[in-house]
């Protein structure tokens, strides 16, 4: 029953939705790395609900530090991160033991753990655990932009509706980073927020597409096999809660195409290799070939809905009918998408650190 992630920079969470705080443990982060508070709560601020469009659940997410950072440097200690939770209402959530949520992962945790699984709020298994991924990932993203290397994520389709691609990355990734609502085009946006607010006036709820690109990842990242570029990215992103789909540069579109049209063709850039195309989305054989890294996640709709939904009575083994109570999103993709942002980052740490040394963030 393990909750970490990575091999040479370990992140490893705790914590329950309703529990008295949700956090994370960062082990293996070479001593020296600057940390900017502000930027922590700036992160946090992406994750949390926006209007109409997010659950009525506000916590403010006053974070503390309590170990590996002194003076506003890592040490080289395990940095301890922990957000109490304050605004819950457990209540809501006692009809789920008996009458699991379709699509949701009651059933399974009360198997797994045996009926002993914590249900308020979700638990262990629900969203509010992605505050402590976002803080945790804050610490590590500026040094990655020290390094040359930047993270952005876009809502490319939510409901239905989609955002237009990339463009001028530099420009477009530096717009990303400042918005709650993630989406290049004003008028997708629009279009984004006003079908997810019809999906909830009929107590329903909607999923869509993240679209992350990375940029200045040195060529070599990566190993081969089992721990390829990709196998460790999906396996991070797939942590996510919703997350039902990974697919890198072309994904699934490349089976459409000859090999004359998916081959990305070598041609030199100054002094630099490039390739022509980026249909591979920045990987060849599970290592960095120096393109922009380009990965997209399915994120399917909010399990708990305000609708009738057939379920069973795990006492009595009947089947029966359930309206959910409580408070929950109608769409998670606009606040996952930051999350997206944390689980690369924390990510492409361990595999530099795999490459150049635990102590290369800080250099």
């Amino acid at each position: 029953m393990r909750n970490i992630l990575g091999s040479h920079v370990n992140v490893m969470l705790f914590g329950e939705s309703h529990g008295a705080a949700v956090g994370a443990v960062i082990d293996g982060l070479t001593p020296g790395i600057p940390v900017d508070e502000d930027f922590i709560r700036h992160q946090l601020t992406l994750r949390r609900p926006v209007g109409q469009l997010s659950t009525p659940r506000q916590e403010t997410d006053p974070f503390v530090i309590e170990s590996g950072v002194y003076n506003g440097r890592t040490t080289g200690s395990p940095i301890l991160i922990r957000i109490p939770n304050g605004d819950t209402k457990s209540g809501d959530y006692a009809p789920f033991v008996a009458t699991p949520r379709p699509g949701h992962a009651d059933y399974t945790a009360k198997v797994k753990y045996n009926g002993y699984a914590d249900p308020r709020g979700g638990g262990h298994f629900s969203g509010r655990i992605t505050a402590a991924i976002v803080a945790a990932a804050a610490i590590v993203i500026p040094a990655l932009k020290q390094k040359g290397i930047h993270i952005a994520t876009h809502i490319a389709r939510a409901a239905g509706v989609a955002d237009r691609p990339f463009g001028n990355l530099a420009a477009d990734m530096a717009k990303l980073n400042d918005t709650a609502f993630a989406v290049l085009d004003d008028t997708a946006a629009e279009a984004m927020k006003e079908a997810i607010l019809l999906a909830a006036a009929d107590g329903d709820s909607v999923g869509g597409v993240l679209e992350t690109v990375v940029t200045g990842l040195p060529v070599g990242v990566g190993e081969p096999w089992f721990d390829t570029l990709e196998s460790v990215l999906a396996h991070a992103l797939f942590s996510i809660p919703a997350v039902k789909g990974v697919e890198f540069g072309d994904g699934f579109a490349l089976s459409e195409m000859r090999g004359s049209e998916a081959n990305d063709c070598f041609v030199r850039d100054g002094n630099a290799v490039i390739t022509a195309t980026n249909h591979n989305g920045g990987i060849n054989g599970g290592i960095a070939n120096g393109m922009p890294l380009v990965i997209r996640c399915a994120v399917k709709p909010t399990p708990t809905i305000h609708k009738a939904q057939r379920t069973l009575d795990l006492e009595t083994g009947e089947p029966t009918e359930l309206i959910a109570g409580g408070r929950h999103d109608p769409c998670i993709v606009h606040r996952a998408r930051v999350v997206a942002d944390s689980m690369v980052a924390l990510t492409l740490c361990d595999a530099l650190s795999i490459k150049y040394g635990t102590d290369w963030l800080a250099e």
